[in-house]
């Protein structure tokens, strides 16, 4: 877990962080980061800054100026307990700090010419097997298969997974929606189709068991957050019940809470959120615990998160054999990526290649934002 994760031997010469500059434009922000060396890295910002920027400009970049980046690992702990800072535990702490840390790693990468998987590890999969997800709830089986396959016929991917039950324990619609679907996917898509579920919690322990022995009988991947996300032990019961790998993760925040899952062996594919969790760094030391135990990570996508899962996924020996796909990915963004589509050809994307994040941003387009201060 404290193993060292950023190839810090890359950088000879102190890094220092001169400014940090939080941007927007429209409905879109970017995070800017300059050294004293006039290096660069911008960052895409996750969709929570709407409303987490006060902590982002008040809390923490005040902490990562003046600081040398080569330092980033012990800064990612220094900030975590900085001004208490730690009672901000979850999204309010870790998508700024993620947010700062994918500006710092482009940075790094450009000085280097190294791609941000390079920085954090050894490139294991220079191509991401993609699954196309589904997210739709209140809609009947039928509707779900329709949109599936008009998805699918433009990802060609070769794996699925779709949304169960009602979210939280709440009441699912339309009624029965669950039991129909399960056998129903099967039978639509065939045999050869890697099928997976996610409840989003929406059951208790003994529903979330019944209704995992149906995905069981129809030979599912895995199940994804069967039982509320912190809901520890139930988790551990519904995964000592059945056959299936449990999934989960995505909403989590502490790297203890990911140690005690893996090691009770509560969760067999770990889903650490890179916007949510903190940023490639952190996610990489969970993915190594769960490789230690033979478990595979499966990392969970918000929105502008895409791209740093494929760096992300990239560099570990123990991803999952599919991850879900993002697309279209910020339409609306003015940059160019020389080395990759970022969209899926015959099921699989290409990881970008050149330095940092690998992605070039129209310096007109950058122009337009304005700054966002206290």
């Amino acid at each position: 877990m404290k193993r060292p994760v950023l190839k810090t031997e890359l950088f000879r010469d102190p890094v220092i962080i001169e400014s940090i500059d939080l941007l927007k434009y429209k409905r879109n922000y970017l995070c800017r980061v300059r050294s004293r060396g006039g290096a660069e890295g911008i960052a895409f910002v996750n969709s929570q800054m709407d409303r987490l920027y006060p902590f982002f400009l008040k809390d923490i970049k005040p902490y990562f100026i003046g600081k040398d980046a080569r330092n980033l690992e012990a800064l990612l702990e220094g900030v975590y307990v900085h001004e208490s800072n730690y009672k901000l535990q979850s999204v309010a702490l870790w998508v700024p700090v993620s947010t700062i840390e994918f500006a710092i790693l482009d940075l790094l990468g450009r000085i280097a010419n190294k791609s941000m998987g390079q920085l954090v590890g050894e490139i294991h999969h220079p191509e991401i097997h993609l699954y196309q997800a589904n997210s739709e709830r209140g809609i009947t089986p039928e509707e779900t298969i329709d949109q599936l396959h008009e998805q699918l016929e433009k990802s060609q991917a070769r794996a699925i997974k779709f949304k169960i039950g009602g979210r939280m324990n709440a009441p699912e619609v339309p009624k029965g929606r669950t039991e129909r679907l399960i056998p129903l996917v099967r039978e639509t898509f065939g045999d050869n189709m890697v099928i997976c579920a996610d409840a989003n919690g929406s059951y208790d322990v003994a529903e979330a068991i019944r209704v995992g022995k149906i995905m069981e009988e129809y030979r599912y991947e895995f199940y994804e957050e069967p039982v509320p996300f912190d809901w520890y032990e139930e988790t551990k019961q519904v995964s000592d019940a059945l056959q299936i790998p449990i999934a989960g993760g995505e909403q989590e925040p502490s790297m203890r809470n990911f140690r005690w899952l893996l090691g009770n062996d509560a969760l067999q594919v770990v889903q650490a959120d890179m916007c949510y969790f903190g940023g490639l760094i952190r996610s990489m030391r969970v993915a190594r615990m769960a490789k230690v135990l033979g478990k595979v990570h499966t990392p969970h996508v918000s929105n502008i998160g895409y791209v740093y899962t494929l760096h992300f996924v990239s560099a570990i020996p123990n991803a999952g054999p599919y991850h879900e796909l993002k697309t279209p990915f910020n339409d609306d963004m003015e940059f160019e990526c020389k080395t990759s589509t970022l969209l899926p050809e015959k099921g699989r994307v290409k990881v970008p290649t050149g330095p940092g994040l690998g992605i070039d941003f129209d310096p007109a387009f950058v122009a337009k934002h304005r700054i966002i201060d206290v």
